[in-house]
């Protein structure tokens, strides 16, 4: 019988849900993360889910998470055993062994979701490999040569630098993001939005060649995933690929490594 994995990516602003079947993605959900939620009302949501699958959670062989947001672990975990019969497994858990070594001086501080964006590029893409994530924050994970998580940076993303901006300048009003075509701003909501598109696009253009200069390839794929990854690969052609379900790849493969017995 095909293994079935659910996995989850818990970011700051969604909880994204997604059924495997082997390595075949049959669907996947989105909900905010950024009220919080029962244990009942999450259990709830991941009733109609597989309702709308027409799957049986029981069904589902192991659970997989990536967890930026500690309050919602137990939530989850509690939602899990309800809906399924199983306690999900959270990577950076000392049992969860991701096969990556991390050149982090602290590898506990790594984000559970940069792990797994990192292993998933590195199956696809071999070694080394540039991840960007775009997505509340903006993050780069670099895979060294030898396959090593190597480290990364980490950006606000064009959102929170657009509400920081409104925050500090008194009379700039809150804009929503835009990609606009280059052009010189004629009032302000114009302004705010080329100059947070067009800065972001520059930034990470000029942080994709300092950091492939560093590893030393300059031909080092660079493979793009997050919620505002959309918005921003046209303008980059440094990058490679984009993956909207890369995070979800990674778990599901370190979910086949995990429950393979």
């Amino acid at each position: 019988m095909t293994k079935r994995l659910l996995v989850c990516d818990i970011g700051n602003t969604q909880i994204v849900f997604g059924l495997y079947h082997g390595k075949t993605l049959r669907g996947q959900w989105r909900l905010s993360s950024q009220h919080a939620m029962t244990a009942d009302e999450l259990a709830w949501q991941m009733r109609g889910m597989f309702q709308e699958l027409e799957q049986d959670p029981q069904e589902v062989s192991g659970i997989m998470v990536a967890s930026v947001v500690p309050r919602a672990d137990r939530v989850l975990a509690d939602a899990c055993q309800r809906i399924c019969g199983r306690q999900p497994a959270f990577i950076g858990s000392p049992d969860v062994k991701t096969g990556m070594a991390v050149d982090y001086k602290n590898p506990r501080e790594v984000g559970a979701d940069r792990i797994a964006n990192a292993v998933a590029a590195r199956a696809s893409f071999g070694s080394p490999v540039i991840v960007l994530d775009c997505g509340t924050a903006t993050t780069f994970d670099i895979v060294s040569p030898e396959g090593h998580y190597a480290g990364g940076l980490i950006l606000p993303g064009m959102e929170i630098s657009l509400e920081a901006l409104v925050a500090r300048a008194a009379k700039l009003p809150s804009v929503p993001l835009a990609a606009l075509p280059f052009a010189i701003g004629r009032d302000t909501t114009s302004s705010m939005q080329l100059g947070s598109y067009w800065g972001t696009v520059e930034a990470l253009r000029g942080l994709i060649g300092r950091l492939r200069k560093l590893n030393g390839h300059a031909s080092t794929p660079v493979v793009a995933t997050g919620g505002l990854a959309p918005m921003l690969v046209p303008q980059i052609p440094e990058i490679s690929a984009h993956v909207p379900e890369l995070t979800l790849q990674g778990l599901m493969l370190l979910g086949h490594r995990h429950f393979q017995h």
